[in-house]
């Protein structure tokens, strides 16, 4: 193949505003825009080498773009989670009695996709939905023309109340709501909103921020098992539901019983849950499983001296499960630091050697540490002084000097 990047524009590769999902606008931007990245060219170190100074910086560009924005990866946890909000979800919207919706959980550690599994499968959902009805509201009044909303997400509130949840769901829509407003009037405008817009699906994020020994919390679950009524199919995701209190009600009784089976187990019978954790090590299937997902990224990385079996063969695999607890965001943090440096030092491959001098770390911006949101990093192997780490098992790629790539 000739490679060309030098026709690319740096504004091709640069990221515009990030689409904040959080609103209908932003929401519509990224499920239409979400599969749109184009990676950067597949090179050999002698198209490299014949490209001008100005392609050799915009293709580099391209391919820090890339390693930034890998493609997400199906796993055997998120494909069963997907699998059963997807089936939910159709069943759902197709139903034509009355009766209350059955809502999902989506249950897992921090970093672990959980985010991206249930917008991926609400957005897929929202494409075919909209197809299926000419882009237009079946349900919509004559004469309105109110924006189709299939799907709304919502974040929860760091400190929920019943008011905030409200709150967040309008924002999602851009509809008033005045601080004035009393809780009955704020009900009433999101189960207005659902309806106006057509909303089949609504998703509340970290729902675990609820803390269920919270006269407040309690209330505002309450609420939002409310919504169920509305015959929306409310989505729920969190770090570790089970433990958090919300499928037991959050109200036990003083000598730590429970107030009667019916009362106690409202949620738990209204929600299907789906765990979504990390991969295992210890057999051999979740060997050949984590290998496979390594493969998966393998092939979405632009390094020069890139071999096969870089991220797969030898103690690559293991060193890798090791560093990141087999927690998926970690990996891809892990593989995008490395990749970066990688280029900067002109090693233009990634060996064990070169991630040992990695600090792995990630931002808790916009993350809920006391909710679980941020995952334990494990420790990075520290190497003694004065003793150099054996290489006897490390995998060097070609050894081929970035003078003469």
């Amino acid at each position: 193949m000739t490679a060309q990047p030098s026709g690319l524009a740096a504004g091709f590769v640069l990221p515009g505003p990030p689409a904040d999902r959080e609103t209908f606008q932003g929401w519509t931007q990224w499920r239409l825009t979400r599969h749109s990245f184009t990676p950067a060219p597949q090179v050999t170190p002698a198209q490299w080498r014949a490209m001008s100074p100005r392609s050799r910086q915009l293709h580099d560009l391209h391919r820090a773009a890339t390693h930034a924005s890998l493609a997400f990866q199906e796993t055997p946890m998120s494909a069963a989670a997907a699998r059963l909000l997807g089936a939910r979800i159709q069943g759902n919207a197709l139903k034509h009695t009355p009766a209350t919706r059955a809502g999902v959980m989506i249950s897992g550690g921090g970093y672990q996709g959980k985010t991206e599994t249930a917008c991926e499968v609400a957005a897929a959902f929202e494409d075919q939905w909209l197809a299926l009805h000419g882009q237009l509201n079946p349900e919509a009044l004559a004469g309105t023309r109110d924006l189709h909303a299939p799907v709304a997400y919502a974040q929860t509130p760091v400190t929920a109340t019943p008011k905030s949840i409200c709150q967040a769901i309008l924002g999602f829509y851009s509809a008033p709501a005045a601080r004035a407003w009393t809780l009955p009037q704020l009900v009433t405008a999101v189960r207005e909103s659902l309806h106006d817009h057509g909303t089949k699906v609504l998703l509340l994020d970290d729902i675990t921020r609820l803390r269920m020994h919270r006269e407040a919390d309690q209330d505002a679950l309450d609420l939002i098992r409310s919504l169920m009524s509305m015959h929306v199919t409310l989505v729920l995701i969190g770090v570790d539901i089970p433990g958090s209190g919300l499928l037991a009600e959050g109200r036990p009784r003083p000598h730590g019983t429970w107030p009667g089976d019916a009362l106690a187990t409202q949620t738990r019978r209204r929600f299907d849950l789906a765990e979504l954790g990390p991969f295992r090590y210890g057999t051999p299937g979740g060997i050949a499983a984590w290998v496979t997902h390594l493969a998966g990224l393998e092939n979405q990385l632009r390094l020069l001296k890139a071999r096969p079996g870089m991220l797969t063969e030898g103690p690559m695999p293991e060193y890798l499960f090791r560093r990141t607890s087999g927690v998926v965001g970690l990996l891809e943090r892990l593989i995008e630091d490395g990749c970066a440096a990688a280029i900067a030092t002109g090693r233009e491959n990634l060996t064990t050697a070169l991630l040992d001098d990695i600090d792995l770390s990630v931002s808790t911006a916009g993350r809920d540490p006391a909710a679980g949101e941020v995952p334990a990093i494990p420790p990075r192997a520290v190497r003694r002084a004065g003793k150099p780490r054996s290489t006897v098992f490390d995998d060097h790629g070609h050894q081929i000097g970035r003078a003469h790539v």
